[in-house]
């Protein structure tokens, strides 16, 4: 395995760590409040970094959403890529490839997904019924990927006839929605659950890394404050208890990282890496609770301030474990896909 990005991935990233340092700034997300920034949203399109993402794949979008993950940039990049572009790009016919992708790449339109956990959405002759209690983005999307109770995909068009959107907030900023289907009429992506399965691994696979970047800048937020911060004549980074919850942080971090690298450079190299999917979002899980933690306690009373900075990671540090299913449930799955012997020949 060789994580190193090619010339392509390293300047998509470039690109994405100067766009997002330049512009998700403290008060742009203070103005933002909890909706989408759409003056950074479109400078991404301008730039070209969604479509880009069909060329430098699954781990070159990591890449980017590390970058996001750093500023908790309020954009809808990960669910518009992983459930609309490469979704569409590998599942969908020559004919909605041709019809759906220039808006997903352009900015035009916005995807994102509805994968409830427990199969609450029903197909009916190609008609959905069902409530999803809650889609990131929702607010912001023209297309919903939806998947049913038999794990097949529909593509709904967020103002169709029957598809009821009703605002909801969450731990982060992330313009959602609960999602209200009734008769709703859906067109089929892919065929059978193979390509649910699919999409699910690479969104697990894209959250972790935007986690890693979430972790990533909730440490360097707190190496910054304790190097700078001094108690008693000295700085709080040269207390023994310090460093070791930083060291400790900072190896959850790079788990967080290497483990979203080797299941996306695996879908990159078509392997099978639906375990390593649900590896890395158990790391994204469970260490990632545990990094924006230590990156608030790190910071003392100041942490505790709901307008700092810092707070925003760990709000989004704690919305990313939500939504990636928690430690147990994905340790669950990840015990059944090993039992059942699918996950032979993976290394």
């Amino acid at each position: 395995m060789d994580f190193t990005p090619s010339e392509e991935q390293a300047a998509a990233q470039g690109l994405a760590a100067r766009i997002f340092g330049d512009l998700s700034t403290h008060e742009r997300l203070a103005a933002a409040g909890t909706g989408t920034d759409a003056g950074l949203w479109k400078e991404l399109c301008t730039a070209g970094l969604p479509g880009a993402v069909e060329d430098i794949g699954l781990l070159g979008l990591v890449l980017l959403l590390e970058e996001q993950g750093r500023t908790t940039a309020q954009v809808p990049l990960a669910v518009t890529c992983v459930y609309g572009l490469l979704a569409v790009a590998e599942h969908g016919t020559p004919e909605q490839r041709e019809r759906l992708l220039p808006g997903l790449r352009d900015g035009t339109a916005v995807a994102t997904g509805a994968f409830p956990a427990r199969g609450g959405v029903k197909a009916v002759d190609g008609a959905l019924y069902g409530v999803v209690p809650w889609v990131p983005w929702l607010r912001d999307a023209t297309h919903v990927l939806v998947a049913d109770a038999e794990r097949e995909l529909w593509i709904v068009e967020a103002g169709a006839p029957g598809v009821t959107v009703v605002p909801v907030e969450t731990t982060a900023p992330w313009s959602a929605g609960r999602l209200v289907l009734d008769g709703v009429r859906g067109e089929s992506l892919g065929t059978g659950p193979g390509a649910c399965a699919a999409v699910l691994a690479a969104s697990r696979t894209a959250f972790a890394g935007l986690q890693a970047g979430v972790c990533a800048g909730s440490l360097a937020r707190a190496v910054q404050h304790t190097t700078t911060r001094e108690q008693f004549g000295r700085p709080l980074s040269t207390n023994q208890g310090v460093l070791l919850r930083a060291a400790d942080a900072h190896m959850d971090t790079e788990a967080i990282r290497v483990t979203a690298y080797e299941a996306a450079w695996r879908r990159d190299q078509q392997l099978d890496y639906e375990a390593q999917a649900l590896t890395a979002a158990w790391w994204a899980s469970e260490a990632g609770r545990r990094v924006v933690h230590a990156g608030q306690h790190l910071h003392g009373g100041t942490g505790a301030d709901l307008d700092h900075p810092v707070h925003r990671h760990f709000l989004w540090g704690r919305q990313l474990d939500a939504y990636l299913g928690g430690g147990a449930e994905l340790l669950e799955e990840l015990g059944r896909l090993i039992g059942s012997g699918r996950t032979e020949g993976t290394s």
